[in-house]
């Protein structure tokens, strides 16, 4: 069983915790406390392999920088909040401080909020090009997408931890002379 740390990113609002609540309970919470520092864990099939997801969501996001673990982040932005859109590149950059290949996906959340829409899903989809990563759009109150968004993120954690596995080769025998009895 393999074992994955998944760090929601973004700034305050736009259901970073509502997101990891949807993924590992299976529901929505109207209120909560945006101080309270917290760790999600679910364990789950993916592709016929179980693994376990740990899911981080803070809103001091600085500390994810100083760990050079292999981890996944997901950029969260509201798709009702232009400001929080236009901040994703801080987010990123800080997550590229030496790390070798930080897995991004991009998410436009709150996407059942749809009268109340500042950024399009072409946008999304454009910078999520430009930052070489995935993208989708996601309700953390409907759950529409999260369960698509985690195991996508664990099949491109996989997909990494495979390509850097250097192959395995077995040597090869120096030639001997064989001696019959």
């Amino acid at each position: 069983m393999d074992s994955w740390t998944i760090a929601l990113l973004g700034d305050g609002g736009v259901g970073r915790k509502a997101l990891a609540v949807q993924f590992t309970l299976n529901c929505f919470v109207e209120t909560y406390d945006p101080l309270l520092e917290v760790g999600y864990r679910k364990q789950l099939t993916v592709d016929n392999k179980m693994c376990v997801v740990n899911v981080l969501e803070t809103g001091g996001q600085e500390e994810y920088g100083r760990d050079p673990e292999e981890r996944g982040f997901i950029l969260v932005y509201s798709i009702t909040s232009r400001s929080t859109f236009d901040r994703l590149e801080v987010f990123r950059q800080l997550m590229l401080q030496g790390r070798r290949k930080p897995i991004f996906t991009l998410v436009g959340n709150m996407c059942d909020e749809f009268t109340d829409r500042e950024v399009s899903e072409e946008e999304g989809a454009a910078l999520a090009r430009s930052f070489g990563c995935t993208f989708l759009e996601t309700s953390a109150k409907t759950g529409h997408n999260v369960e698509h968004l985690f195991t996508s993120m664990i099949r491109d954690l996989r997909s990494t931890r495979l390509s850097d596995a250097a192959p395995m080769t077995m040597p090869k025998p120096k030639s001997k002379k064989c001696c019959i009895f």
